[in-house]
């Protein structure tokens, strides 16, 4: 029965990039089962095998480490403001994303992130069916985020042409960055988040295959990255710890603005209709869930936690699975926290577009037009990781 469902949730995602997508008859069928024929490889590896255990346990293993020195920062600075016992939420989830941005900055500065970007970049453009410039741009978005990657491409943003960068956009949205991975670690399972970010960066790729197919002459092929100007290691060094200080406080206000909103809204839904607005969303989002694999009787509040995230961010859904956890199935809990790992909320769509359209006004505006159509791609992302997932959990 799982596997008619997942066959079945196969033909939904893809009927409904097909319906919006842009070049019907462009449609090339073997990159885009190619790289679905990868993700259930490299779904199965990480979550039924022992190599993939030691993979999962090896990468927690570092960021446990990472997070464990970037307290010795914390607390030097924040020590004794938390009262005895508690977890604070920005110093233990938010603020280990500075030290982290700062490893990231020294691995960049030192060439070794550019190199290894560039090498997946044209191992993917091999079988993606896109070009080497959208490969590399899907690897970089998985470092550097949805906003910081485009300048990366900078010196050839205002050249690309605009069905290439909507499939730049759709990376960008579909993954997550380095600096973040450790926060989300410390919400859920580190075995869903290394899943879903392997998964998320094929099925970009795939759903861009259907949603926008196109064709890359070899003249067009090219890659001028990485031209910005030459820092000193201190300077560089300074710049990124602000930058993921700045991401902290921004990732903060956002929770604070969008779980007091949700909670008004609730309850206002709550005193008209006697269901919280949440809840109301769950319905929508269960023939969804359902199709993804989650038990029937947990579609509701797994619904639920599918639109918060579309309609906040995934740390908001994040917080709501961890107090719903021990209430549903571990086989639910798996299949939701894959879903969550990416950017794909309508915030995203303004974070994107202003990103881009500080490095070339134009563009800017292009993406803000297209701004829905991305993140209708990019939640199929979400939904095709789901289902991906939910197959291999059994």
């Amino acid at each position: 029965m799982q596997f008619i469902i997942f066959i079945v949730a196969l033909l939904v995602i893809f009927i409904l990039a097909y319906i919006v997508s842009n070049g019907k008859k462009k449609i090339k069928a073997k990159p885009v089962i190619t790289m679905v024929v990868l993700q259930l490889i490299f779904a199965f590896l990480l979550l039924n095998t022992e190599f993939g255990l030691i993979i999962i346990r090896g990468i927690s293993s570092v960021f446990d480490h990472l997070l464990a020195f970037a307290a010795e920062g914390i607390n030097f600075v924040f020590g004794g403001m938390a009262n005895e016992g508690t977890s604070p939420f920005f110093m233990n989830v938010l603020l280990p994303i500075v030290f982290v941005s700062a490893l990231i900055g020294i691995a960049q500065y030192i060439k070794l992130l550019p190199l290894i970007i560039r090498f997946l970049g044209l191992l993917l453009s091999r079988i993606n069916g896109l070009g080497k410039l959208e490969s590399f741009n899907g690897v970089a978005s998985a470092v550097f985020g949805q906003s910081e990657v485009f300048i990366s491409v900078k010196k050839q943003l205002p050249h690309i042409p605009d069905h290439r960068l909507y499939t730049m956009c759709t990376s960008a949205m579909s993954t997550v960055s380095a600096s973040i991975l450790g926060a989300y670690m410390t919400m859920i399972d580190p075995k869903y988040v290394v899943t879903a970010l392997v998964l998320n960066l094929f099925g970009g790729f795939i759903i861009a295959n259907i949603i926008n197919p196109y064709e890359v002459t070899p003249e067009e092929d090219i890659i001028e990255t990485f031209g910005e100007r030459k820092q000193s290691f201190f300077e560089m060094l300074g710049e990124y710890i602000l930058d993921g200080f700045k991401v902290a406080i921004i990732v903060g206000a956002m929770l604070i603005g969008f779980v007091a909103l949700i909670g008004m809204v609730n309850g206002i839904f709550e005193s008209a209709f006697g269901i919280t607005f949440q809840v109301a969303l769950g319905y929508v989002f269960a023939p969804l869930a359902f199709l993804v694999g989650i038990p029937a009787s947990e579609v509701v509040q797994a619904g639920t936690i599918m639109a918060t995230k579309l309609l906040t961010n995934e740390f908001v859904a994040m917080i709501d699975l961890g107090n719903i956890a021990s209430s549903v199935s571990e086989r639910t809990v798996g299949i939701i926290s894959v879903f969550l790992v990416s950017f794909a909320n309508f915030s995203s769509i303004g974070i994107i577009s202003g990103a881009v359209k500080g490095l070339h006004e134009e563009k800017g505006n292009l993406v803000a037009k297209f701004g829905i159509k991305l993140l209708y791609g990019a939640t199929l992302v979400s939904l095709l990781t789901a289902a991906i997932t939910g197959i291999m959990l059994g």
